[in-house]
């Protein structure tokens, strides 16, 4: 199995033909895997100073990396974990990590009405250039994610400015810094995987990844195969409201990683998510289109609610010691 390769360059441009062309490349691999590859994407250039400033965080004493653990985040749910500390499916993944996410001031008016996973990030102290790589990725990659999904939109015959109209004019963006070890650190923990089998939970994934690999996808005929680095672009995934909205015919895939490079290995993921406000309805297709079973038996049309409440409850499985003393 292989992933096709999109130059997504004319989503940025006013050529309406272009456009629809790669819409209809987009399209197709959403419906094939749900995951493809993304060049033309407009972070290229950032690249090189978010992997040498990620090299340096995990280079850092873990003193200088547990001062801004995810603890002392407060309820925005920033900061910095250590291997072990984060859980897919009840397990613990051979991976440490840094959260962050669109950086919100007291002003803010979703930081001012206290919810959670909004507001300031963690930066280290001893790192000063950490933040301005991070950030201009960031912007980088949530420009680029405006703009697939004004090409999925095209895909599905909506207006181009649907899902920003509908669902992120104030998205949740969540990005991740990820730090897969060599091997397993002996703490006696039992690490199956980097990650564990998993869908994501929202609208579209930006990954990029180091030269290292491990990304692993199921197909829909059920087997695994490598997404490996190909550089210059990133690779994309719809998450589980995308996969809902169009009532599975564009498919959020299990995924996992697994490093057997015999090399550290690091991945940057961000996550374009509908706002926390926004209730995701399934738009009026003909029929259901899903005929396999869901990896977890989820029954994506089952979601009631506001998307927070959703996203909320998914990521406290993810750290449960975290929403005991933060959420409740």
């Amino acid at each position: 199995m292989s992933l096709p390769v999109i130059d997504i360059a004319p989503l940025f441009g006013t050529d309406a033909a272009a456009r629809a062309a790669v819409a209809d490349e987009i399209g197709a691999a959403c419906r094939r895997d749900g995951f493809f590859y993304v060049s033309g994407h407009g972070g290229a250039g950032l690249f090189p100073a978010l992997k040498a400033e990620s090299e340096r965080f995990f280079a850092l004493p873990i003193g200088d990396r547990m001062a801004i653990s995810m603890a002392n985040g407060g309820p925005a749910w920033r900061g910095f974990f250590p291997v072990g500390g984060e859980l897919t499916s009840g397990r613990p993944d051979l991976k440490q990590g840094l959260y962050l996410g669109e950086e919100l001031g007291p002003e803010d008016r979703r930081v001012a009405a206290g919810w959670p996973m909004h507001g300031a990030n963690q930066w280290p102290a001893a790192q000063p250039p950490l933040e301005p790589a991070v950030t201009a990725w960031m912007a980088a990659m949530t420009r680029a994610g405006q703009a697939l999904l004004e090409g999925v939109a095209l895909s599905l015959g909506l207006p181009e400015g649907y899902f920003r109209s509908h669902y992120t004019a104030e998205p949740t963006v969540l990005f991740r810094i990820f730090h897969y070890p060599a091997t397993p650190p002996g703490d006696g923990a039992d690490y199956s995987w980097g990650v564990g089998e998993h869908t994501d939970y929202g609208l579209l994934t930006l990954l990029a990844q180091d030269d290292n690999g491990g990304l692993q996808i199921k197909g829909r005929d059920g087997v695994w195969f490598d997404a490996p680095p190909i550089p210059g672009t990133l690779v994309i995934n719809i998450g589980d409201m995308l996969d809902r909205l169009t009532q599975g015919l564009y498919r959020s895939a299990p995924h996992r990683v697994a490093n057997t490079s015999g090399r550290d290995r690091l991945s940057w993921p961000l996550f374009l998510d509908p706002g926390f406000e926004a209730v995701v309805e399934p738009l009026p297709l003909a029929a259901n289109v899903r005929r396999e079973a869901r990896w977890d038996e989820a029954d994506l049309g089952a979601i009631t609610g506001p998307y927070g409440d959703y996203l909320l409850g998914k990521v406290g499985k993810v750290f449960p010691g975290l929403k005991a003393t933060v959420l409740e």
